[in-house]
Formats: C-alpha cells, sequence, structure tokens
C-alpha cells in the first residue's frame, strides 16, 4: 500500500515559512517528498531543511498583493504547479485594546485575515486546473472562538478566517479543499510574551487536559494529515489542535482550585 502521506511531487508553499510553527511545518513537508517554497520578510540566517532537502526562500512581505504574486509566479518557474498553500504568516504583540492604534489594528488584521484571503485567491487559478486540485490550510487560533484580551484584531481576525476557511470550501469545492487548524498554546520563540518564563509556561500546561502546553511539531504532524489524501473529505471545517482546550475557570473560582474539566 503507498504511504498516504508521501508528497513526492507535490509543491507547498509556507507562509511565514522560516521560523517557529511555519518552519517546522515546512521541514515536515519537506521530510515527506514536498518541494517546499517559504516566504517571510526577511531571509533566514539558516536554511529551511531536512536532510538534504532545502526549501526555496522567496522574500515577501504577504499583506502585498504583488509580492504574493511574486511568490506564485517564482513557485510556478520552480515546478509548474501549487498542490499545497499553508497561510502560517501571522500573529500580534498583546496591546490594550482601549489604546491600541487604529494603525496597528490595521496591520494585524491585514496580516491574520486579508494576507490568507490574498494569498488564497493568488493560487486559486493554479490548483484548479489541476487534476489533483489542491489544498489550502489556514492556521487558525483558539483566540478566533474565545474572547482574547489584548488582542482584539488577532482574535477577530482569527474568528474572519475560520469563517473564510468554510466560505471558500463551498464556493471553490471540490477541487480546492480548504481546512483551518485551531491550535492553541504553542511553545515558540514568542512565548514569554505571553506566559513569561519557565515556570509559567509549566503552569499554564498544567491547566490543560494533556497537561503540557503544545510543540511546533504538534501542529506539524496535524497539517500534514490535513493534506494528505486520508483528509479527502474534509473541507471546510476547524480542527481543534489544543491539548484538550482550555478549563473552566469559573470552576476553579469556586473551589480555589485550578479545573481543566
Amino acid at each position: 500500500m503507498a504511504d498516504p502521506f508521501d508528497l513526492t511531487g507535490k509543491t507547498a508553499i509556507v507562509t511565514g515559512g522560516t521560523k517557529g510553527l511555519g518552519r517546522e511545518i515546512a521541514t515536515r513537508l519537506l521530510g515527506q517528498g514536498a518541494h517546499v517554497v517559504v516566504c517571510a520578510r526577511t531571509e533566514p540566517a539558516e536554511p529551511v531543511q531536512e536532510a538534504d532537502r532545502v526549501a526555496d526562500f522567496v522574500r515577501a512581505d504577504v499583506r502585498d498583493p504583488d509580492q504574493i504574486a511574486a511568490v506564485v509566479a517564482a513557485t510556478l518557474d520552480r515546478t509548474g504547479r501549487i498542490d499545497i498553500l499553508v497561510n502560517n504568516a501571522g500573529g500580534a504583540p498583546p496591546a490594550e485594546s482601549a489604546t491600541v492604534s487604529p494603525r496597528f489594528n490595521e496591520k494585524i488584521v491585514g496580516l491574520n485575515l486579508l494576507a490568507p484571503l490574498m494569498f488564497s485567491q493568488a493560487v486559486h487559478d493554479t490548483m484548479q486546473r489541476q487534476d489533483s486540485g489542491g489544498v489550502i490550510v489556514n492556521i487558525a487560533s483558539v483566540s478566533g472562538q474565545r474572547a482574547n484580551p489584548k488582542g482584539v484584531a488577532y482574535g477577530a481576525a482569527k474568528a474572519g478566517l475560520i469563517n473564510m476557511t468554510a466560505t471558500l470550501a463551498h464556493e471553490w469545492g471540490p477541487k480546492i479543499r480548504v481546512v483551518a487548524p485551531v491550535v492553541g498554546m504553542i511553545i515558540t520563540e514568542n512565548a514569554h510574551l505571553f506566559y513569561g518564563d519557565q515556570d509559567g509556561i509549566n503552569a499554564v500546561g498544567q491547566t490543560l487536559p494533556m497537561k503540557r502546553m503544545g510543540e511546533p511539531v504538534d501542529v506539524a504532524d496535524v497539517v500534514l494529515f490535513c493534506v494528505s489524501p486520508m483528509a479527502r473529505w474534509m473541507t471546510g471545517c476547524t480542527v481543534p489542535i489544543d491539548g484538550g482546550g482550555e478549563g473552566a475557570t469559573y470552576l476553579g473560582a469556586a473551589t480555589g482550585e485550578a479545573s481543566s474539566t
């Protein structure tokens, strides 16, 4: 039986694929045989690679439609196809909702919602022409499904990304599948901005049923499943990757103990 996770002959674009979660996703796809193109505003100090296989890098700000078009064109020049798009680039530093500037909000929504929409539009025609179609993976967040203090623009953008996933799946199927992994609390290079030191990370992890925060590889493995034939009847949906989710904090308040149920 053929390996359903073998991506040999497939071409993938991973936005924000030079560090953190995006780098782990790109590395995972490389390891399964895909030709991978990563884009970011800054070239990485070390190339994104798995063993002797190296991802192509294209410099781009994904909020700029012309630069998105350049990434797509460069990818097609290399392999003539685009099978997978992972809209991973995103994020936001914490900011007080009452005082955050309009310009800040505009940038956050642009990066986390409008950029994935524009990139999806940019690969649409290519994927529709291919016999095998294509898969778009939108990296969403639990912040789009619950209150997100000090991150109102980010949470609203991720909520919009989830809706966009369902909408595009209905418009672009059956040739293009669109899936949104909904990522919970992950340890990345920016974790300290939200959780403090290692003790804080450990304490937050204890509030989850899995008793730890997630690692980028936990997400990369699910992305691999989503782009594989094993997920062939999945589209327009969310896939939770959150260690079981955050508990009912009111129970902890009532009993004086933390609760993850």
